[in-house]
């Protein structure tokens, strides 16, 4: 802490200037001695609450909160996704360090924001130990992890464990204003469950200052512990999981204060917990399909998922366009099997829809292999002209627009639709596409496949010819050269990420049951070429994204 400079000595009368000077310098020197050595004696006497300041999801407007905190001597636990870092209205990955320069803790957060639940034991495995694998590469020391949306299960809990975690922090079970009536007014220290520590329900646009305060003062008058507030946006009006710049440095103005005062210290999450750092452990590698196999997960789409959607399949489309898809169960309906995937675009003023395989660390979205190139495969039926849309998943785990094909003619009798892509660029690791619309028609989709060229079998199709140039999206304004481009939406079909996460007594008790608090959508936000330069990631939206 900076010793402000004394006043002005007066010139008349009293103690000489110079006195006044050293006696002045020394008091503040007294009052700084007890904020460093501890609280007062009667402060001493009180209970120990603890307080961690626990901010989530990387965006860049938790930065007006870090610099609060660097002003008033503080410190947070910043809770990554290492996906985000470096996408629009995100952190980058010099703020990320400043962060850490700053004496605040970088801790874990998934790769990609998933409902951890809904995931394989080894997608939820690539998800918690990718995280850490990415965060300790860019030489952070990561010690500590949240579970998105608090959703956990006992099988989740291991994992974060078996990643190098040591500990895991849940939601809602701590007693506030918005819930929880039977809990406890604090979590204990050592907790009783490292690895699902309770804390109050996440920080939202309803909370006022008397209500964070009074979230530490039950703890210190029920018997001290630890207080864990969980904070996503700091900003005027921009979200419902924010609150503003000025009530956060009301708050914190309050509360530094208090560790004289009231024995409540401010404290990261590894301070409270401690441990030792683990090696980071990644999680298991899904190799590409081998030559003459098929990549694509249910390509006949006759497994059905948990969305009315067939499994490891998701909607995706960005725009001004109302899509509807529709899975078909008559078997004449289908090219083969049973189903087959029917897609409507009414209202269509820009943007596109489609169907394509989940855009995930590997569980459903195919593998692929550095400088080789794929032969991409669908029956389609449609009353308008389709295309093939292709995104990659970068080593970090990101998703990125990559190409699309030349267009494909409308057709009333099933007819494959083959594009060989051009080679995979360095450092993709997966592909996901799918067949699009960009117009007021219907589409009916079915067998898709992804080969390895080398080896892939023959067929008799028409063919789009191999390495011919992408396709245009129409109508197309082409993203700029250079840096990002933010993502806009017109629908709300295509919400933006956490921009109708529920507040209130309802998303307490979704979070209170360890579930993700709200189903998850149907249809999702990907952007094509007009919003976004080829190979610029986006932010995938959060929570269960397959069928």
């Amino acid at each position: 802490m900076s010793i402000p400079a004394p006043p002005r000595p007066s010139r008349a009368g009293g103690l000489p200037a110079h006195r006044r000077i050293i006696l002045g310098a020394l008091a503040m020197m007294m009052i700084t001695a007890v904020g460093v050595i501890g609280p007062t004696s009667a402060a001493a006497a009180a209970p120990l609450t603890r307080v961690s300041l626990t901010f989530d999801d990387s965006n860049a407007d938790e930065l007006t909160a870090e610099q609060t905190l660097d002003t008033n001597g503080l410190h947070g636990t910043f809770y990554t996704i290492s996906s985000y870092i470096n996408a629009p209205d995100h952190f980058t990955l010099a703020n990320l360090n400043t962060i850490a320069a700053d004496g605040n803790e970088i801790a874990g957060h998934t790769v990609t924001h998933p409902d951890l639940t809904t995931l394989s034991t080894d997608e939820a495995t690539r998800q918690i130990c990718n995280d850490r694998v990415n965060l300790t590469n860019w030489g952070f020391q990561v010690t500590d992890f949240a579970y998105p949306f608090a959703a956990a299960t006992a099988a989740t809990e291991a994992i974060a464990k078996g990643c190098g975690y040591n500990s895991a922090r849940g939601l809602g079970d701590i007693k506030t204003q918005i819930g929880c009536g039977g809990c406890a007014f604090a979590e204990t220290t050592p907790p009783a469950d490292p690895y699902y520590t309770k804390a109050p329900d996440e920080v939202d646009s309803t909370w006022t200052l008397t209500d964070l305060q009074n979230v530490v003062t039950n703890a210190e008058t029920h018997g001290g512990g630890w207080v864990q507030l969980t904070f996503h946006h700091i900003c005027a009006g921009c979200n419902p999981l924010s609150i503003t710049p000025d009530l956060f440095n009301q708050f914190v103005a309050w509360l530094a204060p208090r560790a004289v005062t009231n024995n409540t210290v401010v404290q990261t999450v590894q301070q409270v917990i401690g441990g030792p750092l683990q090696p980071a452990v990644a999680g298991p590698a899904v190799p590409p399909a081998a030559p003459g196999v098929n990549g694509a997960q249910n390509p006949s789409l006759e497994t059905a998922g948990t969305t009315a959607l067939p499994q490891c399949w998701m909607a995706g489309g960005y725009g001004a366009n109302t899509p509807t898809f529709t899975t078909t169960t008559n078997p004449a309906a289908a090219h083969t099997g049973a189903k087959a995937e029917q897609l409507g675009v009414s209202g269509y003023s820009s943007g596109d829809a489609k169907l394509l395989p989940t855009l995930d660390l590997g569980a459903c979205a195919p593998s692929v292999t550095t400088g080789h190139t794929y032969s991409l495969r669908a029956w389609y039926t449609s009353t308008a002209v389709t295309q093939f849309v292709v995104y990659y998943r970068t080593s970090l785990g990101s998703w990125a627009y990559w190409t699309s094909s030349p267009w494909f003619a409308s057709a009333p009798a099933w007819t494959q639709a083959v594009w060989t892509t051009p080679a995979i660029p360095a450092g993709a690791t997966g592909l996901s596409f799918g067949l699009n619309l960009f117009g007021n028609a219907t589409l009916n989709t079915d067998d898709y496949s992804l080969y390895d060229t080398m080896g892939a079998p023959a067929t008799a199709a028409t063919r789009a010819p191999a390495g011919a140039s992408a396709g245009r999206l129409a109508p197309i304004v082409p993203a700029p050269p250079g840096a990002s481009v933010k993502v806009t939406t017109q629908s709300p079909l295509y919400a933006p990420p956490d921009n109708d996460e529920p507040v209130g007594p309802a998303a307490h008790k979704a979070r209170a049951d360890r579930h993700a608090p709200s189903p998850p959508r149907k249809i999702h936000l990907v952007p094509g070429p007009n919003l976004l330069k080829p190979g610029v990631p986006f932010v995938l939206e959060e929570g269960a994204m397959t069928g």
